[in-house]
């Protein structure tokens, strides 16, 4: 198996036994399920990338690494996404 600093090039199909491909499997469903219920009680985690993203398309910076941590680390942010919380339960 060709490598590139420890980084697998291609896929190698006999690395895993039939049962360990289905707990693989498994794992990966459970884990699915269980971010997608993350997600649907964290309605602030929708709020703060949808917005990033907004802001991104809008303004399309040169440096989105740059951007992105001023949008993050803005103070003013925490008081938007709630605000938006509370019009979002007012509407419901």
């Amino acid at each position: 198996m060709a490598t590139l600093r420890g980084c697998l090039l291609e896929s190698d199909p006999g690395a895993l036994s039939p049962a360990q491909v289905q707990q693989l499997r498994d794992f990966k469903i459970q884990t699915r399920i269980a971010n997608e219920k993350y997600l649907r009680t964290h309605k602030e985690v929708e709020l703060l990338l949808s917005g990033f993203f907004r802001e991104m398309f809008l303004k399309r910076p040169d440096n989105i690494q740059e951007f992105a941590a001023d949008y993050f680390t803005d103070p003013r942010l925490p008081n938007k996404i709630h605000v938006q919380l509370i019009k979002e339960k007012k509407a419901a």
